[in-house]
């Protein structure tokens, strides 16, 4: 993947040992000399600036990555899904916000991760709303929290402990739990020995049609685009805060941002009210226009 031409090591596909030996080489960059590449690629798209930048940070990358080895995905595909997540962060990122492209960056890296991770598992129905997105990466931790090691489904406690802490109905637990501890099966698996017939064969398709299916999916990245324009119209205080508080699979306390910016506990909420009601404007007033231009 190349930004204006310029080819950066960001693919760990042929041998992901010397992808990762070689990424460790790229040196960690200095405040000053981050906040100087940052400005040469925003206000002049200079690629060196780009490869520099992207480069120094693929081992974060790769570190993020790690996190998702337990959804029994390659970890090659992992970090270039994570690499894409960076990509949308360099060409989002502004320098002159006040913090750094790392703290930026995790957000776009953990989210292209996770879309890949939910696409790959076919939830189909599961793991649409964010209760239940939780529930998909969370649930392996927390049964080894609470020591949950049975095979099969869970004890009735610890269905209730989980649900309890996630938010989320029993129900979806144990329906959540049974989806990822059974494997997968093709639907091109014959019926009998013989090989007459398949699974595929049986199956009697009670979903949305496909226009439906088109119609939903085109809404949903209209609501990705519109949270995206109106998080950029946020400072970078604002839209780590927003980001932590709310967006986060594990919300940080107000404790944690008022000792990370130096600002008390209420300061923090405040910002954090700010960003959402600039969030809730922005978005309304796309809206409206959209619908004044159609």
């Amino acid at each position: 993947m190349a930004i204006a031409g310029q080819e950066m090591d960001i693919s760990p596909d042929q041998n992901l040992y010397r992808y990762l030996q070689r990424i460790r080489q790229y040196p960690m960059l200095e405040v000053e000399e981050e906040l100087q590449l940052a400005r040469r690629w925003l206000e002049h798209e200079d690629p060196e600036a780009a490869s520099r930048l992207v480069n120094s940070h693929l081992r974060l990358v790769a570190k993020i990555a790690k996190g998702f080895l337990g959804y029994g995905l390659p970890l090659s595909e992992l970090i270039c899904e994570g690499n894409v997540g960076m990509m949308q962060a360099i060409r989002r990122f502004d320098p002159e916000r006040g913090f750094r492209f790392s703290t930026y960056a995790m957000w776009w890296i953990r989210a292209s991760i996770q879309e890949y991770v939910l696409h790959s598992w076919s939830m189909v129905k599961m793991g649409t709303t964010a209760a239940q997105k939780k529930l998909f990466f969370n649930l392996r931790k927390l049964k080894m929290q609470i020591k949950a090691t049975e095979e099969g489904d869970l004890h009735p406690e610890n269905v209730t402990t989980i649900a309890d802490r996630l938010g989320v109905s029993e129900i979806e637990v144990v329906n959540m739990n049974r989806r990822m501890t059974a494997p997968d099966q093709s639907l091109n698996m014959p019926l009998r020995e013989e090989g007459e017939g398949e699974w595929q064969d049986w199956l009697v398709a009670n979903g949305d049609d496909q226009e439906i299916i088109l119609s939903e999916r085109q809404e949903m990245n209209s609501r990705r685009q519109l949270l995206d324009t109106a998080m950029d119209g946020l400072t970078g205080r604002e839209r780590h805060i927003l980001s932590e508080r709310r967006l986060s699979d594990e919300p940080a306390t107000l404790q944690v941002l008022s000792e990370r910016y130096g600002i008390s506990r209420e300061r923090v909420r405040q910002i954090e009210v700010r960003a959402f009601e600039k969030i809730q404007k922005s978005v309304k007033n796309a809206v409206i226009e959209h619908h004044v231009n159609h």
